[in-house]
Order: C-alpha cells, then sequence, then structure tokens
C-alpha cells in the first residue's frame, strides 16, 4: 500500500506516493535524488543523516517521511544559496575542516541549527551541538576552528 505524501524540502514542494514505512533519508535519497544526508549507521547514531526539521537537526534515518508532511525540511543541499556557500561551509574549506566528508553534510547542518539559535556559541555548545554527529577521520579540532572563523566572519 501507498499513500501520496507532499513534502517541503529546501523551499521546493513535492508531491510524492510512498509507502508509509519510508524513512524521510530514503526519499530524499532514492525519491529527490538529494544523496547528501548520507546513509551511515542507519539506526540515529553516528549523524550522518542530519536535517533540520522546522530548524530542529534530526536524524533522517529514524523519521517516517509521511510525519513531516507539514514541516520544512532543509538539507545539505539546500544550505548554499543563490550559488553561493553558507559561512559555514566556507569556513570548513578555508580551515580545511573536510577530510572524507562523508559525515560533513550531517556536521555542517546541525552546526547551522546551532549558529541559527545562538549566533555567539561557547566551544562547549559547539561540542554539544555536534555530540550526535561522528567523524572518523580528523579530532574535530578543525571543525572547531572553522565554526570560530564562521562566527567571526558573519560579524558574530
Amino acid at each position: 500500500m501507498k499513500i501520496p505524501v507532499t513534502l517541503k524540502v529546501n523551499g521546493e514542494t513535492y508531491d510524492l506516493v510512498i509507502a508509509p514505512y519510508r524513512t524521510l533519508l530514503d526519499v530524499l535519497r532514492e525519491e529527490l535524488q538529494l544523496t547528501g544526508s548520507k546513509k551511515g549507521c542507519d539506526v540515529g547514531d553516528c549523524g550522518a543523516c542530519t536535517v533540520l526539521l522546522d530548524g530542529k537537526p534530526v536524524n533522517a534515518c529514524l523519521v517516517l517521511a509521511a510525519t513531516v508532511q507539514d514541516s520544512d525540511i532543509l538539507t545539505i543541499e539546500g544550505l548554499a544559496q543563490n550559488g553561493k556557500l553558507h559561512p559555514l561551509q566556507e569556513a570548513f574549506i578555508k580551515e580545511g575542516a573536510v577530510q572524507c566528508g562523508f559525515c560533513i553534510p550531517g556536521i555542517l547542518m546541525s552546526l547551522k541549527a546551532l549558529l541559527d539559535e545562538n549566533p555567539s556559541p561557547t566551544g562547549e555548545e559547539v561540542k554539544a551541538a555536534m555530540a550526535g554527529n561522528l567523524c572518523r577521520c580528523t579530532g574535530y579540532s578543525k571543525m572547531f576552528k572553522a565554526v570560530e572563523s564562521a562566527t567571526s566572519g558573519l560579524g558574530r
């Protein structure tokens, strides 16, 4: 059995017909071809699939797509605007905070939610915001430096 679902993703509205058990992650990747959110652990432990749901970070692998019809969903593909990278994306590149890149979309989304809520976070607040995102390549120090760079670059 399939059901009609309307999703608002990155400011665009999509009318879909999906099985009610499909996760938001699978629908984003397979139906909408938005593959920036990664399928890592598929049980909510790694954060690679993090998207913003009404401005709050969620693990898309744990959310049923049919339950978020009235929500605004922002994926990594929607972070850049008008061909210009978000300041966090620019800072991550500038500071060399990206290695293999698998975890970066989820980390950027978690950090965007933090900075939207608190434009001048402390180091501890940055760590807390990233707590649900695992990176196997780095020691996170360049990521913390990138957040510092992004917040100062925004006049914060």
